[in-house]
Parts: structure tokens; sequence; C-alpha cells
């Protein structure tokens, strides 16, 4: 039953760490050519998205959990760290090229002369992080069909 509730909070929060950034991804056709005034509007949407971040970090450590877990059982666990090691990449993205162009722009309420190529670096940086979350969430969701049930699962 542990198990089971693990890997349950893992699928949960792996999902809900995709959402944000799948809304980066999807909006980034409409937002990387807007003009700067209207981008910058745009960009204030985002305020208090920050707080997203703790469910990123919550979903690397369920994903940790359940593939502890699992191998305490004698199970595999290689997808649940797979996932796990997605979030975390996905982290690392953040804080190596979207935190940096936040920092630049104050959060896009100041606008810098490079803030064209700024924009590119923040909604790129986005849609690769949408890509390794929804790789992790795959992940997770192979560990949480795949993994061989037993009597205390």
């Amino acid at each position: 039953m542990v198990l089971r509730i693990a890997t349950a909070v893992a699928l949960v929060l792996t999902a809900l760490a995709l959402a944000p950034a799948a809304a980066h991804l999807f909006s980034l056709a409409n937002k990387i050519d807007m003009p700067r005034d209207e981008y910058f509007v745009a960009q204030g949407v985002y305020r208090g998205w920050a707080w997203l971040g703790a469910v990123l970090f919550a979903a690397v450590g369920a994903d940790v959990a359940a593939g502890l877990i699992a191998s305490d059982r004698r199970q595999d666990g290689r997808f649940a760290f797979a996932a796990a090691i997605l979030l975390a990449l996905s982290v690392a993205i953040f804080f190596v090229w979207t935190w940096p162009t936040n920092r630049a722009t104050a959060n896009w309420t100041m606008i810098p002369d490079n803030w064209r190529a700024l924009r590119a670096q923040w909604e790129y940086s986005h849609a690769a992080s949408a890509a390794v979350n929804a790789a992790a969430l795959c992940g997770i969701t192979i560990f949480a069909v795949t993994r061989r049930p037993t009597a205390t699962a």
C-alpha cells in the first residue's frame, strides 16, 4: 500500500510540475515575436509563478521516494529514478538559463538593451524544461504501470 501511495503522489506531482512548463511552451509561438511593450505586458501574467517551483522540488522528492520504496521491495525503481533525474535537469535548466534572464530584467519589469536575446533565452529555456518534464512524466508513468504487484505493494 505504501508503494501505491508513493507512486500516486509521484505521478500527480510530476504531472503538476509539467503544467507551468507546458503553458510556457504553448505560449511561445504567440509571444516570441511580440513587440517589446506587448511582450513585457504579457510577462506580467507570470508574477507569483515562482511558487510553482515548490511543486517541482516536491516531485523530485516524490519520484526518488517511489524509486527507493520499490527498490526496498526488490522491484525496479529505474524509471522513477530517471524521472527524478529529468526533473532535476529541469531545475538546472531554470538556474542556468531562465533565472539569469529574470534577474537581468528584474522579473520582466525593467527593459535592458539586450531584451530580445533575453526573451529568446527565457522562452527557449522554458521550452526545454517542458520537454524534459514531459519525459519525466513518461518515466514515472512507465514506472507506475509496469511495476510488479506484490502482497505488500
